[in-house]
């Protein structure tokens, strides 16, 4: 059985992930995927400026994963640190800080929090690319 490698923390946010979903209208998505084992991970981000500072935040982010245990709780686990980020510090986010968040993975299993990484500077790069496209 999958989940008896699992901590009860992973195991709580692959059955009860509060980052779950789809964003109507985002800024941006970034999509990955990983043939070796299937999993395929997008994120959602939705992007303002804050009033005070005026710099980028990530103001909600949600994803949809098509994976295993490790790969929804990762998918979770990345949002929960991205959302109130600026996109300079969420682009910092790294598979350790994920890996951090998410709770003991079995070392088969890491690859998952990469692409939590992967798919968030994806999302990241494709809001870049449509600001500069939108300032153009």
């Amino acid at each position: 059985m999958e989940n008896a490698q699992y901590e009860k923390k992973v195991m709580k946010r692959f059955f009860n992930p509060k980052y779950a979903g789809e964003i109507k209208n985002p800024s941006a998505v970034g999509q990955v995927g990983n043939a070796a084992c299937g999993d395929i991970m997008r994120v959602f981000i939705k992007v303002e400026a804050d009033k005070k500072t005026k710099k980028e935040k990530i103001k909600d982010i949600k994803f949809k994963t098509m994976g295993c245990v490790a790969a929804i709780a990762s998918s979770d686990a990345v949002c929960e640190i991205a959302k109130g980020k600026t996109i300079s510090d969420a682009k910092k986010i790294t598979k350790k800080d994920i890996l951090k968040k998410v709770g003991k993975l079995p070392q088969i299993k890491h690859h998952c929090s990469i692409l939590g990484e992967e798919a968030l500077l994806k999302a990241i790069e494709n809001y870049e690319l449509r600001t500069k496209l939108h300032k153009a």
